[in-house]
């Protein structure tokens, strides 16, 4: 009995270590995000399994209704109006906001090795910052080691054990063999990837060639995995690089003029034409250019199913911030591709709205000021990225909705559920049904938020909307059934986030067969001819 005694004091030692709610300069959250100034966050979670929201605008993709939604053990339970609970059951008031999927970031970069630094932000504190802003799950990218797919993809599982949200994996291919293409099986059929990047760029590391991608995206298509790519034109690009370096340029401005919107356009063109002669479905990832926005427009007109996914800093920023003359505050815009000159965001905003484009990311990858500094007197040098895992949801509802351009269900759509969708975990994320998760976050469109690296919560010491301003605010995010974000205060536990399997096969796919078949027949070959 003493033994009993002693091991229970043991247990509640450790669970009252790991749950208290300290200072937030000595927390874990803290010290791990935000090292240049008290970010006001605890590490802890919520407790309550049990949560009633009452009185909200439920909004899924395709409906909104006022109702009341109740939660149980990570699960939404029921979706009806009055739902009546007893008082040991923590009530939300929803009234007069919006009860929303927690949204599903499907580009990020955390604590990715490249150009000779790695991303600031980790699995924990890249996290933790989207859901401040009310992104639920992501979906990062896999690196090979070596071109090992099984290498990377074990290298990512131990970065992501720290995770405080759910994430799934894509995996890049960086180079290809025959162990490459068994390795593409094994993620898909054992690890629950269903999305392979080819990278049309950064030649002499990431870059495949044409041969490559088109053994890859044969592979995809047997796999029923869907193919996505980086579309520049990588030995163009080299070859800009080396240009403006002969002229003198070598500021952040040389990164811009070295990799223009044509060399975008023209590795999305080539991509959607590789995709249709194997005839597999294609995703291209951060569209920045009416060049390529031009392109997926013309082959989802002709029934190419082709994704275009914009990320949020193409779709507001310009890149008149490149030539400001403080290096430091130019080179933290540095991405690829580039942000393009005005006028292309606009046009990108006007895709989305009208479904040219499906779905936002944000190819979260940051650095900070020292990081970014490796590049003075050399822009090639400058490591890319910039964020976005935190201020996504609140710049794409500022941006689309509060100006008339895209409806309340169409902001749900294009921030959670077609994520889900195309990645094949719809309807366990991506809505508010019963049965799926409890990723939820509650926005008060008469609120008003300011962007800030003061009071962000990432680790690195600047922001690419720093002092952007502007209405609706997610009060309240739930991930997995608990309340991690309320009262601008962030609840979160490292580990407590899950690895969400993807199955293959996604909706895109539906019909493949049969237009295989259809091409097959209208052959008429091969011809019998006499040999005589």
């Amino acid at each position: 009995m003493a033994q009993f005694f002693i091991l229970l004091g043991c247990v509640l030692t450790l669970f009252s270590t790991l749950f208290h709610v300290s200072g937030s300069n000595n927390n874990q959250f803290c010290d791990a995000t935000n090292i240049y100034g008290d970010s006001g966050c605890n590490v802890m979670s919520s407790f309550s399994s049990k949560i009633l929201i009452k009185g909200g605008t439920v909004v899924n993709a395709h409906h909104k209704e006022v109702a009341d939604v109740y939660i149980e053990d990570g699960t939404i339970l029921a979706v009806q109006p009055n739902i009546k609970v007893s008082d040991d059951i923590k009530v939300i008031d929803a009234t007069g906001k919006f009860v929303m999927p927690g949204g599903i970031d499907p580009h990020t970069h955390l604590a990715m090795e490249f150009m000779g630094s790695e991303t600031i932000d980790d699995f924990f504190s890249g996290q933790a910052a989207a859901l401040a802003g009310g992104t639920t799950m992501h979906i990062d990218f896999v690196i090979p080691v070596n071109g090992s797919l099984s290498a990377g993809y074990e290298v990512y599982v131990e970065k992501a054990k720290r995770s405080c949200m759910d994430y799934g994996f894509h995996m890049a291919i960086t180079k290809w063999n025959e162990t490459v293409s068994e390795e593409m099986e094994i993620m898909v059929k054992e690890k629950g990837i269903n999305s392979f990047k080819f990278f049309l760029a950064y030649k002499g590391s990431f870059m495949v060639n044409d041969e490559f991608l088109m053994e890859g995206l044969k592979k995809c298509k047997s796999l029923g995995a869907l193919a996505m790519v980086h579309a520049e034109n990588g030995d163009a690009v080299f070859e800009g690089q080396k240009r403006m370096i002969e002229l003198g340029i070598t500021g952040p401005e040389g990164h811009a003029l070295s990799r223009p919107p044509v060399l975008e356009g023209e590795a999305t063109a080539r991509a959607i034409h590789l995709a249709s002669f194997v005839n597999t479905p294609l995703y291209v990832v951060h569209v920045m250019s009416i060049d390529a926005m031009d392109e997926i427009a013309r082959a989802r007109k002709s029934g190419q199913r082709v994704v275009g996914e914009p990320v949020v800093s193409g779709l507001l920023l310009n890149d008149s911030v490149l030539w400001d003359p403080d290096f430091h505050f130019a080179a933290r815009y540095v991405m690829s591709p580039p942000i393009r000159a005005a006028g292309h965001g606009t046009a990108l905003q006007a895709a989305l709205a009208m479904g040219v484009l499906q779905l936002v990311g944000t190819d979260h990858c940051t650095f900070n000021s020292t990081q970014k500094a490796l590049g003075i007197g050399d822009f090639r040098k400058i490591p890319n990225g910039v964020n976005g895992m935190e201020e996504r949801m609140h710049l794409v509802w500022d941006t689309m909705v509060v100006s008339g351009q895209i409806s309340v269900t169409d902001y749900v759509r294009i921030t959670s559920t077609e994520c889900a969708r195309i990645f094949n975990i719809y309807p366990r994320k991506g809505a508010i049904l019963v049965g799926s998760d409890a990723d939820i976050i509650i926005l008060n469109p008469n609120s008003s938020f300011k962007i800030s690296s003061k009071s962000h919560h990432y680790r690195t010491d600047t922001n690419v909307y720093e002092n952007w301003k502007g209405k609706g605010k997610v009060e309240i995010t739930i991930a997995g059934g608990m309340v991690v974000w309320e009262n601008d205060e962030l609840k979160v536990m490292p580990g407590a986030g899950k690895y969400i399997e993807m199955p293959p096969f996604s909706y895109l796919f539906d019909g493949i067969d049969k237009a295989d078949a259809k091409f097959l027949s209208s052959l008429r070959a091969p011809v019998k001819r006499s040999t005589t």
